[in-house]
């Protein structure tokens, strides 16, 4: 099996839209993350889930996550308003700083689409087949197809 027989169609997002946005479409949808796009629609990297809660959540609560416990639901509506007024592109590391885009052609294997997801630590894999982006292959498909 090779990349092109895993991809499916999954939503993305532009650097510079409203990050609050982004935050509810990975919520509501139950993503791992989103691709994010350029302004000619080209994918730049992957927003996790995992990088909007470090935007949310303060230095000293992750360094210490106990300390969360002295929080109430109240300082929890707070961390979510900390995405107003944001963009995509606030949430991202600096472009010098920024993961590369995981990518493979669609002839990859199954190993190879892995590979590249475990060294970038991504959930998702964008597949192109030169410039042209044809779709994104999920940690979950591939762990299923593995052990399902």
């Amino acid at each position: 099996m090779r990349a092109r027989d895993l991809i499916g169609e999954y939503p993305t997002v532009r650097v510079d839209d409203p990050a609050p946005d982004a935050a509810r479409l990975i919520g509501s949808r139950r993503l791992p993350g989103v691709v994010v796009v350029d302004e000619a629609g080209d994918p730049v990297t992957v927003l996790p889930g995992s990088q909007v809660l470090n935007f949310l959540i303060p230095a000293y609560i992750q360094a210490d996550p106990s300390l969360a416990r002295v929080y109430d639901e109240r300082a929890a509506d707070e961390a979510a308003s900390r995405l107003e007024g944001k963009t995509v592109g606030d949430l991202l590391p600096k472009r010098g700083h920024r993961q590369e885009l995981p990518v493979v052609d669609p002839g990859a294997t199954i190993l190879e689409c892995a590979a590249v997801m475990a060294r970038l630590h991504s959930p998702l894999l964008v597949v192109r087949g030169g410039k042209e982006p044809l779709g994104v292959v999920t940690a979950s498909r591939l762990l299923d197809l593995l052990f399902g």
